[in-house]
């Protein structure tokens, strides 16, 4: 019998939502310490030392999920919600 792959694509087109950014814009999320594992291929554990996320680029440009001074993906940084004051 034989094997066939089947891609599967996702339709570009309708990616914009209309919803605002979710990124460091808002006021009450703050990302902290880089928390990403560069020795977890060979079974260790070292963190790089950054200590808040600065992102490179400007607001809704890719560039903004960056981390400048560690190069990490934002993701990677503890994310710390803050209370709104009403």
């Amino acid at each position: 019998m034989k094997k066939t792959k089947v891609v599967v694509m996702k339709d570009m087109t309708r990616r914009n939502t209309g919803a605002p950014p979710t990124s460091s814009a808002n006021n009450n999320v703050r990302y902290a310490e880089c928390q990403r594992n560069h020795a977890a291929n060979i079974g260790g554990h070292a963190v790089d030392g950054c200590r808040e996320f600065m992102p490179c680029g400007a607001e809704g440009t890719a560039a903004a999920l960056t981390c400048a001074a560690c190069g990490c993906h934002r993701n990677f940084h503890r994310r710390e919600d803050r209370p709104t004051l009403n």
